[in-house]
């Protein structure tokens, strides 16, 4: 808490009388302890300290500590709940609690000191899209949770968050009235319902609405005639009515009521865009039997005994929510003309609907989360609800069930500006840098914790306050990820491109210099731009990258930059013509387009086509002529698309020297020198394999060849050798 000064003095009867009967029941040694934790806050809180909403401090911590007690969280927790605010006013307070109470309530303590500190300074965006706050809320509820060893800390919070609304009604309407309201229906309210403390939780809602959106709450409560204690009262008659028939047909049963609060039924008017008189269930009931059959005819008990209402059922029974929820809706006009809605389920439905994998809280919600999150959810609320069987076997064994380190896979840091970021556990500052943006964790240098400069490797904590001091220009180090400095996914991936985009600048500085050393033998230079489309590459760095990789050879490029420089061919004359009519080439890539040569033509990567398959051309923007396999899905489809542009082609006559690439797939069982043994096979056939892609999953390996050769003739033989490598399944062409 802030020390704020107060004027009010704080009417403690109430509490005095409950702490005295409270004390009546404990024990000697927790008798002694609460008076000792009692002596201390009358010692050291001056009369003037206030909470940050201006309550006298003894009454707010006297009134959560009632409401800690209410959810039997054991005397330690009631203890450390009047010593909340003991670390404002005594500078040793740690070791005097620990020497007059136990080190219990001063783990306690420390833990509320420090979950509200963090809570005074992270903040939601303001300027944030709907989206973006949602998000950021759900990541401070998460820290709490994580924050914390002892969850009876979380629950100590909510007990004095609740006491703040409580008092703030007392207030007259202000923005820090309403800031405080939207905070409790942002971070609190949705964190008790999460943790299904029921008691705590409507009290955050409706107190939460009532103060952030008082107009509307005065609306809604206006519109409700009647006040909760008269439907209270209707609840029960109408379930007086409900037990009378029920126990005519001999099914166990319990029944519940369960008044809509306001917040609900404001919430539900939004989502269903509604107004008040549209509203069936502001009264509702529960009824939980035994098996399913029993929850079909108590459905027909209920439906001779009201009135349904048309379109206000549903059978989640038969068909279940997608979190696994079960239970049948109906809506009934009840006494007094008053509409009723009656939920019908198993025990077993029940339960799971509570419990299991936090489907309760995600069905109100709406929200999506993922499965372990909501598993250690679930064991929490399990938790929560066994408190009173689990006092049965001892304070101690219970106190120690309340401690779980369930969140420490994540870690919450915030920004300097109050913003909660989440970090897998043993982040350090780079990881914090590249979630902030990529660009201040590529020129990340150094960093501060709680303003204080500390190594890079350092691990993170939660709560912490970090800030990245950064250069104006510069790259990751390649040294982050070899000593294990990074340990986000994010982090790694970012640094891992920057080391391919430096290995590739690499390469194409090793091309470039290849180049300029084959065309110093050269004479005359060609332009480097023809002599890249020559080669089949629209831009330089392509054809350096290229020959980096020993994708292009010397021999082609000499070759290449002979075609560029050959002189003007001679006239043309009749016997000329006739000659090249007789054997035609192609072009490079021997192929002829309606028997005609010379024009642009590319083989289409898709299909990879190869003498003798059936080809077929196809007119493209850039490319000129895209010659397919005419079986390739691909053209059937740009064919079905543009008929118009379809055209003849054929293989001309073989050039010496001329290769095509095909692929090949292998699938065959995984084990070590597998690639070395298929390597081999294909060394024996002289074939130049220009790519290799492999993959394992689940001892089954997939290999993909791209390999050159003269005719697809050329395959059957090495498909055939390949499929006798040991361990080999299949072999098949792409």
């Amino acid at each position: 808490m802030t020390p704020h000064a107060s004027n009010i003095a704080p009417d403690l009867s109430h509490y005095s009388e409950w702490f005295d009967a409270y004390l009546a029941r404990q024990n000697e040694q927790d008798r002694a302890m609460l008076q000792a934790a009692l002596k201390l806050a009358a010692q050291h809180y001056p009369a003037d300290l206030a909470t940050f909403a201006g309550e006298p401090v003894m009454s707010n911590v006297f009134g959560a500590a009632e409401m800690v007690n209410e959810m039997d969280l054991l005397p330690d927790a009631v203890a450390a709940t009047l010593l909340s605010s003991i670390s404002l006013c005594l500078e040793d307070w740690q070791t005097v609690v620990t020497e007059q109470c136990n080190a219990t309530v001063t783990e306690l303590v420390k833990g509320i000191d420090e979950v509200h500190k963090l809570t005074q300074f992270a903040k939601v965006d303001s300027l944030a899209t709907p989206e973006e706050r949602a998000q950021q809320a759900e990541t401070m509820r998460k820290m709490l949770l994580a924050m914390v060893t002892d969850i009876r800390v979380v629950l100590i919070k909510l007990a004095m968050r609740t006491r703040t609304m409580q008092y703030i009604g007392t207030l007259p309407d202000s923005p820090e009235k309403r800031a405080i309201a939207k905070e409790t229906l942002d971070i609190f309210a949705p964190l008790a319902n999460r943790l299904g403390v029921w008691q705590l939780k409507w009290q955050l809602e409706d107190l939460g609405f009532r103060h952030q959106e008082p107009e509307k709450y005065k609306e809604i409560a206006k519109l409700l005639d009647e006040k909760r204690t008269e439907r209270l009262e209707y609840i029960e008659n109408f379930l007086d009515i409900l037990r009378g028939e029920l126990a005519k047909f001999n099914i166990h049963f319990e029944v519940a009521g369960r008044p809509k609060h306001i917040y609900s039924i404001y919430k539900k008017m939004v989502k269903k865009k509604l107004d008040f008189d549209g509203l069936y269930d502001i009264r509702a009931v529960r009824i939980l039997v035994d098996t399913i059959p029993e929850c079909y005819t108590t459905l027909g008990i209920v439906h001779s005994l009201w009135q349904p209402v048309p379109g206000e059922f549903d059978d989640y029974i038969a068909n279940p929510k997608g979190n696994g929820y079960k239970s049948l809706h109906t809506v009934i006009i009840g006494p007094e003309d008053k509409g009723v809605e009656v939920q019908i389920r198993t025990f077993d439905m029940h339960q799971f609907n509570e419990f299991g994998v936090a489907a309760h809280w995600r069905y109100k919600e709406g929200g999506k989360g993922d499965s372990a999150y909501e598993q250690k959810i679930a064991w929490l609320r399990q938790l929560l609800d066994w408190r009173e069987n689990m006092a049965e076997s001892g304070k101690e064994d219970l106190a120690a069930a309340f401690k779980t380190e369930l969140f420490h896979d994540t870690i919450y840091v915030l920004t300097p500006h109050g913003k909660v970021l989440s970090l897998p556990a043993g982040a350090t500052p780079i990881d914090f840098a590249y979630a902030l943006h990529s660009s201040i964790g590529d020129r990340c240098r150094g960093a501060k914790v709680e303003g204080q400069i500390v190594p890079l490797s350092t691990p993170l904590e939660n709560g912490q306050r970090v800030e990245i001091i950064t250069a104006k220009e510069g790259h990751p180090s390649v040294n982050w990820l070899h000593e294990g400095w990074v340990k986000s996914g994010k982090a790694i991936s970012k640094i891992r491109a920057f080391i391919r985009q430096q290995n590739a600048d690499t390469v194409r500085e090793e091309g470039r210099a290849q180049l300029d050393k084959q065309l110093a033998k050269i004479n005359p230079k060609p332009n480097l731009q023809d002599l890249a489309e020559n080669l089949g590459f629209k831009k330089l760095d392509d054809l350096y990258t290229a020959i980096g990789q020993g994708e292009v050879t010397p021999r082609a490029i000499q070759k290449a930059c002979g075609l560029l420089n050959e002189p003007p061919p001679a006239p043309i004359t009749e016997t000329t013509i006739v000659k090249q009519s007789k054997i035609k080439k192609g072009g490079k890539n021997g192929v002829l387009i309606d028997g005609e040569d010379g024009l642009m033509t590319t083989l289409a990567k898709c299909c990879k086509p190869a003498p003798p398959d059936d080809i077929v051309g196809f007119v493209t923007r850039e490319r000129g002529i895209s010659v397919h396999r005419r079986n390739c899905p691909s053209y059937l489809h740009l064919a079905e698309q543009s008929p118009d542009k379809v055209l003849n082609a054929s293989w001309a006559a073989a050039q010496e020297g001329q290769v095509f690439a095909v692929d090949i797939e292998i699938r065959a069982q995984d084990r070590n020198g597998l690639l070395r043994d298929v390597s081999d096979a294909l060394a024996r056939h002289k074939l130049n394999v220009t790519a290799v892609q492999t993959q394992s999953r689940d001892l089954e390996a997939s290999m993909r060849f791209t390999l050159e050769v003269k005719q697809v003739n050329d395959l059957p033989r090495v498909l055939a050798s390949l499929g006798d490598v040991k361990g080999v399944l299949s072999v098949t062409r792409l």
